[in-house]
């Protein structure tokens, strides 16, 4: 069934968008990510221009890190307190990120810019993730499965924040360390949703583990809950800065992943922490290798190797 988008400016199949918001949702429950890392690049394969589809997919964010949020929640899995220290960071970095898009898209370097930060920023993320779990895997197959958490002490940066000012208790996560840290990584986070379309899980689940020392579970849920409201706040400016937000991609994308959020949440619950973290860093390194070849194969190399396939634009 075809369905035209209006900001878009493009007909596409309503169940394709659908079933792709459907796996989204279900990732983001499950690894505690907003899920745009995966859903920008797979829109602009199927066609949306990637400023829409960056500050659409910011939208039904809010929608899939809303319904994953609420269920950690209820797991009792979110720390507040942590929250909304990046969260503070989060507001301030998506207004920087807003003003970011509107000059790149003004130079007309928006799209090349935006692959090749994905491809950096995601290889390095999912690289140290996967060198990091596959490690935990192998040393700690003995360990209580509860402790995965660690302090900050035992990490190398978290040694440098535990030294920095403007320290608080974070009950939740059983840590008494610097605020200046989680309200940086949320500025990095608010920037690269305007910038990206991302929630910024795949960096602030990491950074949370095993920088700040966070439980993974903990993280998770903390993560989604900032997300909720820092891609609230980066979806209102793109609309109002650079009207780039495509209400009817979003409300469908919206509808596939908060129902497929709630299943990822539920499934979280029966696989261990490094068990998460090796699963998303396959998938972003998955990722990055496609966006890779987006950067170096170019459209006569495509059509070379398809020659028989038409509707180029």
């Amino acid at each position: 069934m075809e369905i035209y988008l209006p900001i878009a400016g493009m007909s596409i199949n309503f169940f394709l968008i659908l079933g792709i918001g459907g796996v989204v949702g279900f990732l983001s429950g499950l690894f505690g990510v907003g899920g745009g890392f995966l859903l920008t690049p797979l829109m602009m394969m199927i066609g949306i221009p990637p400023a829409v589809a960056a500050a659409s997919d910011s939208n039904q964010i809010v929608a899939a890190a809303s319904s994953g949020a609420f269920a950690h929640w209820r797991l009792g899995n979110v720390d507040f307190k942590m929250g909304l220290v990046i969260l503070a960071g989060g507001i301030f970095g998506g207004t920087i990120g807003v003003q970011l898009v509107k000059v790149l898209r003004a130079a007309g370097n928006f799209e090349f810019v935006m692959k090749v930060v994905y491809v950096l920023m995601l290889g390095l993320v999912g690289g140290a993730m996967f060198m990091e779990s596959l490690r935990t895997i192998l040393r700690s197959r003995k360990q209580d499965p509860g402790a995965e958490g660690t302090t900050v002490s035992e990490h190398k940066l978290g040694k440098l924040f535990a030294k920095m000012p403007l320290k608080m208790n974070f009950h939740r996560s059983g840590l008494h360390t610097s605020a200046i840290f989680p309200f940086s990584i949320g500025t990095i986070v608010g920037i690269m949703a305007a910038l990206l379309g991302v929630g910024g899980g795949f960096i602030m689940v990491p950074a949370m583990i095993y920088i700040i020392g966070m439980p993974t579970i903990a993280a998770i849920g903390t993560d989604l809950f900032q997300i909720v409201l820092t891609s609230a706040n980066v979806t209102l400016q793109q609309a109002m800065v650079n009207k780039t937000v495509d209400l009817l991609l979003a409300l469908i994308l919206l509808f596939g992943s908060t129902i497929g959020a709630q299943f990822g949440a539920i499934a979280g619950k029966r696989l261990k922490g490094e068990q998460i973290r090796i699963l998303l860093a396959i998938i972003v390194l998955a990722l990055t290798v496609k966006l890779f070849l987006d950067l170096v194969i170019t459209p006569s190399d495509l059509v070379s190797l398809a020659p028989a396939k038409g509707g180029g634009h």
